[in-house]
């Protein structure tokens, strides 16, 4: 069972040279299935390319973010005021686009820093595999988050920040704060949403992650193709 559970952490985290190791160390067949090490390191290979790539992926594509529910970004609490009270003088469509804006420069942030995220993934060594083996289902993307978080966070930020320009939503939450700015009765706010979506963006790169952490670990339909099918058997 360890095996098994290693096995799946390495297919979705693991370098093409961590994967090789695993496979070196593996018996010409496994356990009376006659699946030899070139088809182990193949389909291990194919997983990591699938698991990974598939999901950011669709954070990526218009809407990725807006209309998934598991990784929509909402307002932080400081602007849930400024959005109802938007809403309350009939400003309902300005405070919908503020929200969709947000999510919009997520989705192509992400798109951009994509090739930095995998390789923070590939980067984890396989010594660092072993340490989630008595861990959760999801330990393997727990343990993700807590080692590349803050690396991370210093690559997402300006791209964030320039995708903010892209989209527009600077100038838009810049309308809506100045604005709500200057409805009488209302305490001024100046958040900065830059850290705050990129916070989020990062929630869901991981969020997506996980989704596909559990797939693999319990869908026999995740498993595309003959290789992986084989491959995965190991684990049932």
């Amino acid at each position: 069972m360890k095996k098994s559970i290693l096995l799946l952490f390495v297919i979705l985290f693991g370098s093409c040279a961590e994967l090789q190791q695993v496979v070196n160390n593996l018996p010409q067949t496994t356990g009376g299935f006659g699946i030899s090490n070139i088809d182990i390191s193949n389909g291990l290979r194919e997983a990591l390319d699938n698991g990974i790539d598939k999901q950011v992926t669709k954070l990526t594509q218009k809407d990725g973010f807006y209309k998934n529910q598991l990784v929509k970004i909402l307002l932080p609490q400081e602007l849930q005021k400024v959005d109802k009270t938007l809403r309350d003088v009939g400003l309902g469509s300005l405070a919908d686009e503020g929200l969709k804006v947000l999510n919009r420069a997520a989705e192509d942030a992400v798109k951009e820093a994509t090739p930095i995220f995998v390789s923070a993934v590939k980067q984890m060594t396989f010594a660092d595999a072993k340490q989630i083996l008595l861990g959760s289902d999801n330990a393997a993307t727990q343990y993700l988050t807590n080692k590349t978080q803050s690396q991370l966070y210093q690559k997402f930020n300006p791209v964030i920040s320039r995708s903010f320009s892209k989209v527009g939503a600077d100038k838009i939450w810049t309308n809506i704060i100045t604005k709500y700015n200057s409805i009488p009765l209302t305490k001024n706010v100046n958040p900065d949403l830059t850290d705050y979506v990129t916070g989020q963006a990062l929630k869901g790169v991981y969020a997506m992650i996980a989704v596909e952490e559990k797939d693999i670990r319990t869908k026999l339909s995740s498993r595309t193709t003959d290789l992986l099918k084989k491959v995965f058997a190991l684990q049932d």
